[in-house]
């Protein structure tokens, strides 16, 4: 490897360092029906947003929910920091597109229908409010 490329590689391994997220990747849910929920707690502090995915009747505020805690317990194993005292939002939340599963599905007179079973990643990325 490079010089240029292992000094990029150092920088971003350094920045990752002080950077709090949590990834979900191959979640078998449709990015459409994630990225619902995703819009409804994005830029929210930590605690409200925990409150509206709790009691949120969509299926993917579970695994959500699920991602924003390992999110902050991520933030407290780096910071070495309460995470309740510490102000934190969520400064952005992604849905990307995964694999696609294709399936065939029987249907009348010889044919057959194209089943497409979508799956996503999301990232979770924490932040710091800044209190004046």
């Amino acid at each position: 490897m490079g010089k240029r490329k292992a000094q990029t590689a150092n920088n971003i391994k350094e920045a990752k360092k002080t950077q709090y997220f949590a990834k979900l990747n191959n979640c078998p849910t449709s990015p459409r029906k994630m990225r619902l929920v995703a819009d409804l707690v994005r830029g929210m502090s930590v605690e409200k947003a925990a409150g509206v995915l709790q009691y949120s009747k969509k299926h993917a505020a579970g695994r959500i929910e699920k991602l924003l805690w390992s999110a902050i317990h991520n933030f407290e194993a780096k910071s070495g920091e309460r995470w309740d005292n510490s102000n934190l939002y969520i400064k952005e939340i992604f849905v990307n597109q995964s694999r696609t599963l294709k399936r065939m599905q029987p249907a009348p007179q010889g044919r057959a229908y194209r089943i497409r079973k979508r799956s996503n990643h999301v990232t979770l990325v924490l932040d710091k409010q800044n209190t004046k």
